[in-house]
């Protein structure tokens, strides 16, 4: 399937892939070149419209992540983020200096309706800033589009060179009508047609899935997340019996969820899999003795997965492809997804070990979305309730207790976490926020219960929506529901005396604790 690109030049920012997310959304299919990418394989291409991303540098220094002045020479339609509409700036003839009051976080923003990137958006809105530099003298040909009370170019374009630039960052929720200035450049500016489906996504994954495993047999690591279950559908539908999908309990799943895995996908599901489940708790928790820190957690975690993995691939003789349900956010946050610097690894990313008893392994999901996951688990058939099942991570309850992993501690928050999502579902608001969770912390408090002293933990409770999960905004659970959530874990869950409701959006916090 030939489709329409929008190229994202990277250059480092932590919104990068979110840029893509943006540019999927209205249906155009984008890929991601690191700025040292040579031009002229860029031009071959056929990009219709580029896109510079933010990025840390400052472009005037030496040194600075930058491009050659000849991509804006190209005849393509260029829109430049924060760090790209500077050094758009810097390489046209332009002045940016450093900032004497920076910006960050959500700002009020007029705008000139007249310019075809604000098209149907009215002329004081709100974005989000995050920058210490700012352009003090646009290039010549360029003029200013929008303002803030700090920035006096929030914005600015060149009509005749097909060249803009925005200070703020529309890819994120922050910025309220970012999405529609994303889609007047990638759909009206550049003229994409949007022909890119999940349909055709799914076909084209087949083809090349089957291609390459030939008569080979597969391993697939089945987790019953969303991202797993369908990368498990997927691939029983490009080779079928060729496939067999290991499910590893390794003691850290929510509470009852090993046997509700095991119902859906196992002799008496619904599906044609091959299924073994391992119960690895054991192993698991000999494993995690004695670590603390979260990167340490997961990259255990992550080398006892494949390990298991391997173990179980010997039992059924040769296995030449290992299958992950990887997708992008993972990859971003693990340091993988171009320039970007690592947030956190995911087990089944950065926390692999480097040499594996597979041939090579499988993600035919890691350059989509959530979103875009979910679309192709209902393309595939996969029942509603499985594709809108709320994302639990691969290290599981590991990265939900702080500090060291104990058996004791894996019960507190199994049972916190079940009477959260219990309350939640009473009160009708379990499709309202998009990941809800309780989080045993490391901190210990006196109480009084029972006219007696206790010295136990803090739960901490998280509700967040988001609709791609790299960014979130708190969801607001009535005080009544969190009232009641409270009691109930203080009255029925050992070891707890105070309940904590976390209220830090992402960024600047993640979405999970570690």
């Amino acid at each position: 399937m030939k489709k329409e690109l929008i190229a994202i030049i990277d250059f480092g920012g932590q919104y990068n892939q979110l840029v893509a997310r943006r540019v999927r959304e209205c249906n155009v299919y984008c890929e991601i070149y690191s700025y040292n990418t040579d031009l002229e394989k860029l031009r071959k291409r056929n990009p219709k419209g580029i896109i510079l991303t933010g990025g840390p540098s400052s472009c005037y220094k030496d040194g600075a992540a930058t491009c050659s002045s000849d991509l804006f020479k190209l005849g393509i339609p260029v829109l430049g983020l924060c760090y790209g509409a500077q050094l758009m700036t810097h390489l046209l003839g332009g002045e940016v200096k450093r900032a004497i009051t920076p910006e960050y976080g959500k700002t009020d923003l007029h705008i000139d309706t007249t310019s075809p990137l604000f098209e149907n958006i009215p002329e004081n809105t709100v974005c989000f800033m995050s920058h210490f530099d700012y352009i003090s003298t646009p290039a010549p040909g360029f003029r200013v589009i929008a303002t803030t009370a700090d920035c006096p170019v929030a914005a600015c374009e060149n009509l005749a060179l097909g060249l803009y630039g925005l200070q703020f960052h529309p890819e994120t929720l922050h910025t309220t009508y970012g999405s529609q200035m994303l889609y007047n450049f990638v759909r009206n500016i550049c003229s994409c047609i949007g022909d890119w489906k999940m349909d055709a996504f799914i076909d084209e994954s087949i083809a090349s899935i089957r291609n390459k495993v030939g008569s080979g047999k597969v391993l697939c690591a089945l987790s019953g997340g969303v991202d797993s279950s369908v990368a498990a559908v997927l691939l029983s539908k490009a080779i079928g019996k060729q496939l067999t999908c290991i499910f590893v309990d390794h003691g850290l799943l929510r509470k009852n969820e090993g046997d509700k895995v095991e119902a859906l996908f196992g002799p008496s599901g619904s599906y044609d899999l091959n299924f073994i489940r391992v119960n690895a708790r054991e192993r698991f928790m000999d494993a995690l003795k004695g670590m603390i820190e979260p990167e340490q957690k997961r990259k255990v975690i992550g080398e006892e997965f494949i390990r298991v993995f391997e173990e179980e691939a010997k039992k059924i003789s040769t296995v030449d492809f290992l299958v992950q349900g990887t997708i992008y956010p993972d990859v971003v946050e693990s340091g993988q997804g171009g320039e970007s610097v690592t947030i956190k690894s995911h087990h089944n990313v950065g926390g692999l070990p480097d040499h594996v008893n597979f041939k090579e392994i499988i993600e035919p999901l890691r350059f989509l979305f959530k979103d875009e996951v979910r679309k192709v688990g209902l393309e595939l058939g996969i029942p509603k309730s499985l594709v809108f099942r709320q994302p639990f991570p691969g290290p599981g309850l590991g990265i939900r207790i702080i500090g060291e992993v104990t058996s004791e501690k894996v019960k507190i928050v199994q049972d916190a976490d079940a009477i959260f999502r219990e309350e939640v579902a009473k009160a009708g608001l379990d499709k309202k926020p998009s990941q809800y969770f309780a989080v045993l912390t490391n901190m210990r408090s006196v109480g009084v219960m029972g006219d007696e002293r206790t010295y136990d933990y803090a739960i901490a409770l998280r509700a967040v929506e988001t609709i791609d999960f790299m960014t979130a905004e708190i969801s607001e659970i009535p005080y009544e529901v969190l009232k009641k959530v409270s009691a109930r874990i203080i009255n029925e869950v050992d070891h707890v005396n105070r309940v904590l409701y976390d209220i830090t959006s992402k960024p600047p916090g993640t979405i999970e604790f570690e």
